[in-house]
């Protein structure tokens, strides 16, 4: 059930008290060795010490013009736009993002199991892997709208049960990755600290929170500590198409709006553990629907 079940030990309580706290992470970020995976020690030490790893050049230019022409064919098709799993921007109703696109078009199916993408997540995870959530993410030129600092995890634990910090995502870039077109910008070293957030789970809070999240979010004092009381600096992950960042769930990260005419878009793969399956939601009083959290799943395939 939520999280005022005593019967069931939480490691990371959220949204159950007026005060929030930073607490430590409980568990490794960084679960394979280099014979798990095509990663080298080098950049196992960088994810477990970062939380994230940025890997260039991982897609060509013309395997990147496969997807976005594809990602450009689903945003204009009305029955796409028509459908729960796109999400507009709340003011321009712009396309924003579209859920569980690795179930609905073959494309990006194969894309979730391709090694250069897939491999990773299972050598940082130590297992096999499942998709948690999957989905495209478009910020058009002056339109795109930001997203603001959160850790994913404290989301998934709070509103789909996701137990343990064994989960990441893949953000796989469509288009080049400029600091003035709202990049990803992340807090190095920040997984290693859970914030919790204040404030119950509405009924059904997905649907708001999937155009603008506020419950879930951490407040100014507990970044001010999170970032300059501990040290930490921000950084943007600029980079040209095709590159692929690798983040832990629980990074503290977020995305400014973008004012220029050139858009960013990226496709998401969330990558879960098998060993971390989802369970009742820890803050929320039913789960979220299963595009955006899955609960019926199959390890990725292995190709």
């Amino acid at each position: 059930m939520a999280s005022t079940d005593t019967m069931r030990r939480d490691p990371y309580p959220t949204r159950v008290s007026d005060t929030p706290q930073l607490l430590e992470r409980q568990e490794p970020t960084t679960r394979g060795g280099v014979d798990d995976g095509p990663l080298g020690q080098d950049a196992l030490e960088a994810f477990e010490r970062d939380g994230y790893l940025l890997l260039p050049d991982v897609f060509s230019p013309d395997e990147v013009a496969g997807i976005r022409a594809r990602l450009d064919e689903l945003a204009a098709d009305p029955a796409v736009r028509a459908d729960e799993r796109t999400i507009t921007e709340l003011e321009s109703d712009e396309v924003r993002s579209i859920f569980e696109i690795h179930k609905s078009d073959p494309q990006f199916a194969k894309l979730s199991a391709d090694p250069r993408v897939a491999d990773v997540a299972r050598q940082l995870l130590g297992s096999d892997v499942y998709i948690h959530q999957s989905r495209i993410n478009v910020k058009p030129g002056f339109v795109g709208k930001g997203f603001w600092w959160h850790s994913d995890f404290e989301t998934w634990h709070a509103e789909d049960g996701m137990p343990r910090m064994r989960c990441l995502s893949a953000s796989i870039t469509l288009t080049d990755n400029y600091p003035h077109n709202g990049p990803l910008m992340v807090v190095p070293g920040s997984h290693r600290t859970f914030v919790t957030t204040v404030g119950q789970t509405p009924a059904d809070h997905y649907k708001a929170s999937l155009k603008k999240q506020e419950v879930g979010t951490p407040d100014h004092d507990s970044l001010r500590e999170l970032i300059v009381g501990q040290g930490r600096e921000i950084r943007q992950l600029t980079g040209k198409a095709g590159s692929v960042v690798f983040f832990d769930c629980n990074i503290m990260h977020a995305s400014s709006e973008n004012q220029t005419p050139f858009p960013r878009s990226n496709v998401f793969l969330v990558y879960n553990s098998v060993e971390n399956a989802v369970e009742e939601p820890f803050a929320a009083p039913t789960r979220r629907p299963e595009f955006i959290a899955a609960t019926q799943w199959e390890p990725v395939p292995r190709v």
